[in-house]
C-alpha cells in the first residue's frame, strides 16, 4: 500500500502559519482515488472545514473546459480550426494592430490576416489580459468589464487593437472568453447551457457551473488574500452567486470540485471517454494535447517567466516535451504531461506515462499586477506559499516511486 501522507506537510504548514485558509488535494492513478486530503478550512472565520465536496473558483481551469466543448461542435462540423472567427463575430472582423506594444492606442496598422479559431485556443490572436501587456493597452484592459452581456463585452474589446499580428506569438489573454461567444452564437444559447450539455451532463460533474447552487452555497470556499502583515483576508470576493453571470466567461468563469475536475481530466487522459461515456473522440483529444508553439514562439517568455522550458502548449493545456528540463523548474511530470491551472492557487495534471492525475485546489488572490506568472503557474502570489503545491506534487511522485 503506497503511503501518500508526507504530500500533505507543505501544505499543512502554510496553513498553521497562516498564510492559507485551507486546501483539498486528490491523487489519482490507474482508476482509482488514491488519497484526498481536506486541509484547514474553507471558511476560516465560520469555522468551517474543507471537504472533499468543497466547491472553488477555478479561474483559468475554466479554459480547457470551454476548449473541449468546442472540439465538440467541430467534430459535428459546426466549426474549424482555421475558421475565420468574424464568422459569427463580425464585430472582430476588421481588427488593428498596435504599432509598438507599448505605443498609443491611436498607431496602428492592420491586422494581416484574420483571427481563427485556433488562434483563440493557443492565445496567439494579439488579443491580451491587463497583466500580459503594459502601457496604454494594459491601461485600457483594466477599464473594461466583464459585469455586463456578452455582446457589449465583445463590442468594446473589439475596439481596442491588438498587441500583435495574429498568429505572431503567444500572449495570454481574453481569448477563451472570445471562444465562449462563438459557442454560444454557433449553439444559440448560453455558454453555461452549451457547457452543460456537451460536457458536464455526460461526465456527470454535477457540482461545476458559473453559479452554486442555493443548496451548495454552503460548500463554498471563501476566497482570501493576505494582508501587508501576511494576515488572512476574506473581504475580497463576495460570495458565491445563485445564478448565471450576465456574461459567462469561457476563460475563467466556472466554479468546480475535486471529483467533478478528476472527471473532466480522466477524460482527456483516456482519450475522450470516462466509464464507457464518449464525450469527445481520440483525435479531438489528441489534438488538444499537441504541442502547436514554434521554436521561435518558445523563446518568449510567458508573464515574463520562462515557461516553455521543457514545455509546449497545445489547445489551452501546457504540455511536457522534455521531462528533464521540465522537471527543473515545474516538478515531475513524464512525457505528454498535460495540465492548465488557475490564477486563485487552483492546479492540476494529468501524467499519461503513469496514468495519474493530481488536483490541488485553493482560494488565494494574487496580485496578477505583480506575480501574474508565479499565479498561471499554479501557485500563489506570495513566496513564502510557493513552495506548497511544488513540494507536494514531489512529494507524491516520490510516493508513488515515479
Amino acid at each position: 500500500m503506497v503511503n501518500l501522507d508526507r504530500n500533505k506537510a507543505s501544505i499543512s504548514e502554510a496553513i498553521d502559519a497562516g498564510l492559507l485558509a485551507g486546501a483539498v488535494t486528490l491523487v489519482w492513478q490507474s482508476g482509482k482515488v488514491l488519497q484526498v486530503n481536506e486541509l484547514g478550512h474553507r471558511d476560516v472565520r465560520a469555522g468551517s472545514p474543507m471537504r472533499r465536496d468543497t466547491v472553488f473558483r477555478i479561474a483559468s481551469m475554466t479554459k480547457p473546459v470551454t476548449v473541449a466543448a468546442a472540439m465538440a461542435l467541430i467534430e459535428e462540423g459546426k466549426l474549424t480550426l482555421t475558421d475565420r472567427v468574424s464568422t459569427w463575430l463580425p464585430e472582430l472582423a476588421e481588427m488593428r494592430v498596435l504599432a509598438e506594444p507599448r505605443g498609443p492606442l491611436d498607431r496602428t496598422v492592420p491586422a494581416q490576416r484574420h483571427i481563427t479559431v485556433e488562434d483563440l485556443m493557443t492565445h496567439r490572436s494579439g488579443l491580451a489580459y491587463m497583466f500580459s501587456v503594459l502601457g496604454p493597452l494594459s491601461d485600457a484592459y483594466r477599464r473594461l468589464p466583464t459585469r455586463q452581456d456578452q455582446d457589449r463585452w465583445l463590442s468594446e474589446l473589439a475596439a481596442l487593437p491588438l498587441v500583435h499580428q495574429p498568429g505572431e506569438r503567444l500572449t495570454y489573454s481574453h481569448a477563451t472568453d472570445v471562444l465562449g461567444i462563438v459557442l454560444s452564437r454557433i449553439e444559440g444559447k448560453p455558454l453555461s447551457q452549451v457547457l452543460a450539455e456537451r460536457i458536464f451532463e455526460p461526465l456527470g460533474m454535477t457540482d461545476t457551473g458559473f453559479h452554486v447552487d442555493p443548496a451548495a452555497r454552503g460548500r463554498a470556499a471563501t476566497m482570501y488574500s493576505l494582508d501587508p502583515d501576511n494576515g488572512l483576508r476574506d473581504d475580497v470576493m463576495g460570495p458565491a452567486p445563485i445564478t448565471d453571470p450576465p456574461f459567462c466567461t469561457g476563460g475563467a468563469g466556472l466554479w468546480s470540485t475535486a471529483d467533478d475536475y478528476l472527471r473532466f481530466a480522466r477524460m482527456l487522459l483516456a482519450g475522450g471517454t470516462v466509464d464507457g461515456i464518449r464525450v469527445l473522440s481520440e483525435e479531438s483529444v489528441a489534438s488538444m494535447r499537441r504541442d502547436r508553439l514554434t521554436d521561435e514562439q518558445k523563446r518568449h517568455d510567458f508573464l515574463g517567466a520562462p515557461f516553455w522550458i521543457g514545455r509546449g502548449f497545445g489547445l489551452n493545456l501546457s504540455v511536457v516535451t522534455d521531462p528533464a528540463k521540465s522537471r527543473t523548474l515545474f516538478g515531475p511530470g513524464g512525457a505528454g504531461t498535460f495540465s492548465w491551472p488557475g490564477a486563485y492557487g487552483t492546479w492540476w495534471q494529468a501524467d499519461p506515462s503513469a496514468d495519474v492525475i493530481l488536483i490541488y485546489l485553493i482560494q488565494n488572490l494574487p496580485n496578477l499586477t505583480v506575480d501574474a506568472a508565479a499565479a498561471v503557474a499554479g501557485n500563489t502570489s506570495l513566496a513564502k506559499l510557493q513552495t506548497a503545491q511544488p513540494k507536494f506534487v514531489r512529494s507524491t511522485y516520490q510516493a508513488l516511486e515515479i
